[in-house]
């Protein structure tokens, strides 16, 4: 397969790899930056963290809606996944351990977080979704694997989120409690497509366990 986004184009803030307790890897969404992401950093209050983000292809991880048959969105989908798994296996090699790795992404990058976590379920420290889901038209359970023996997994969206039916964030807490995350999900009323703060504290709670 064509790469088509390049795992090596990463952006970091905090703590070094090599030093840190805990990883948070945030995954950006439709049109915007590796930069833009960390800037979420600043909410968080955490110490010995390193945050790090890859950079999507012209600023879009796939072409279409995350609700479109997956084939349509292919190769992008594919290489993104395989970004996440390079990077992961490359902090695995370096000696963390799942425990240590929070999966973090917003919109689009909140659908790639949690179609990576289905795909290649393990005890992972966190995966936090804000207002994001699985990928399809229709969820595939034969293609999530592994068991996620307790990850703490968050997920927040607005009741009336024009990018994400509130009925895919439920389908999504479903398969993810099917292959054993403990999954909060908290759908606000009137939010928009946005990030709030009551969803900042949550992903704090998460990421401060993570380790």
């Amino acid at each position: 397969m064509k790469t088509l986004h390049d795992p090596k184009h990463l952006f970091h803030t905090g703590s070094s790899i090599a030093d840190a307790e805990r990883i948070i890897l945030m995954i950006h969404g439709r049109g915007a930056s590796a930069e833009s992401i960390l800037t979420l950093a600043q909410e968080f209050n955490v110490v010995d963290a390193a945050f790090i983000a890859p950079q999507a292809a012209n600023h879009t991880w796939y072409p279409y809606s995350f609700m479109r048959p997956t084939k349509e969105n292919q190769p992008w989908l594919d290489s993104a996944l395989s970004s996440l798994k390079t990077i992961t296996d490359d902090l695995l090699s370096q000696g963390k351990r799942h425990e240590q790795i929070v999966l973090l992404g917003f919109s689009q990058g909140a659908c790639l977080a949690t179609e990576f976590a289905a795909r290649n379920a393990a005890r992972w420290g966190g995966v936090i979704g804000f207002s994001g889901g699985l990928i399809g038209d229709q969820i595939n359970p034969g293609t999530y694997s592994g068991d996620f023996a307790g990850t703490p997994v968050f997920l927040g969206c607005s009741d009336n989120d024009f990018h994400i039916p509130e009925s895919r964030v439920h389908e999504t807490a479903k398969q993810l409690e099917s292959r054993g995350a403990s999954v909060e999900t908290v759908i606000y009323p009137d939010m928009g497509h946005t990030i709030v703060m009551d969803e900042i504290l949550k992903a704090q709670k998460i990421i401060d366990r993570a380790g």
